[in-house]
């Protein structure tokens, strides 16, 4: 049978801080008609204009994928897009009362159950495909990054991170089907090194990160003037020596290999950028929103998405 576009029955929505930001926000999920893509709209701005999640509106990927627009931006739209992406939802408008949506508890779970919650509905038009075939690859030497996108009968991605003299150590996963998205991939968080947090707080960002919504990985000692640095910087008083899988404050893993899962969410996030469902196989090694915006937009390029 040919598949049909989807979008949702009713709409649903959850409020909390942005990530990089810290603005609060609440976003809202609504039904959109068939061909109209995913939309964010700033409804807290004069006009409410709108922003097509589409990646030639792709703005800026410090540590996030940002979207601009009609003189607005939506920052840190990854998680929210790979949760409609993942549960296969064509046509969704997104509004939200501020500049970034929520960061939820760093993964895509809230956003996957708000949207389960309002009905997943299927459209009269029939859904048209990204279907790859030949090999697209981008890399970078100095990272030591690869992402390649090969043909395939469905839509599948592999995912490699390394972080050498780290707990984190080698990670690999292959989502098969995105019918394992909502299980294996959405509840998956957020995470960073130790070693990077006091640099994003510099530049500006992580605002709004927390040990509730980001996972920081221990790749360093830790001496009792950083420690009490730290304990000031997240505001708790807990003791946040790392536990035995090397998270700070000894925060439990959901998978015993979550960052990599979390890899391959940002993928999909990143992805759905191109406005259709791809038919192909990802690969990716060690690669972050830069790399996977810039295959996204040479897979644009090839195929005049």
């Amino acid at each position: 049978m040919t598949a049909v576009q989807q979008t949702i029955r009713k709409s649903g929505s959850c409020t909390g801080i942005g990530l990089h930001t810290g603005v609060e926000c609440t976003i809202t999920f609504k039904p959109a008609p068939e061909n109209s893509g995913i939309r964010f709209v700033r409804t807290d701005v004069e006009g409410c204009p709108e922003i097509q999640a589409v990646i030639d509106n792709v703005a800026d990927i410090s540590r996030g994928t940002t979207l601009a627009g009609n003189g607005v931006k939506v920052h840190t739209v990854e998680h929210v897009l790979a949760a409609a992406a993942g549960l296969e939802i064509d046509n969704l408008l997104i509004e939200l009362t501020n500049k970034e949506p929520p960061v939820m508890d760093g993964s895509s779970i809230d956003f996957v159950t708000i949207l389960q919650n309002a009905g997943i509905v299927p459209q009269k038009q029939p859904r048209q495909y990204l279907e790859i075939d030949r090999a697209i690859v981008h890399s970078d030497a100095k990272k030591n990054a690869d992402i390649r996108v090969l043909p395939s009968d469905g839509f599948s991605a592999t995912c490699i991170i390394d972080y050498e003299h780290t707990p984190l150590g080698t990670q690999f996963l292959t989502l098969h089907s995105m019918e394992d998205f909502p299980e294996r991939i959405a509840p998956a968080r957020t995470y960073c090194l130790l070693s990077e947090v006091q640099e994003l707080r510099a530049a500006g960002l992580a605002r709004g990160g927390s040990l509730e919504n980001t996972l920081v990985i221990v790749d360093r000692d830790l001496d009792d003037e950083q420690i009490h640095t730290l304990k000031q910087m997240f505001g708790i008083e807990v003791d946040i020596i790392p536990g035995s899988d090397g998270i700070l404050a000894g925060a439990k893993l959901r998978f015993k290999n979550e960052p990599v899962r979390h890899k391959v969410l940002d993928l999909i996030g990143d992805l759905a950028l191109l406005g259709l469902p791809l038919k192909g196989h990802v690969i990716a090694t060690k690669t972050g929103h830069s790399e996977n915006v810039e295959i996204a937009k040479k897979i644009s390029k090839e195929y005049s998405v």
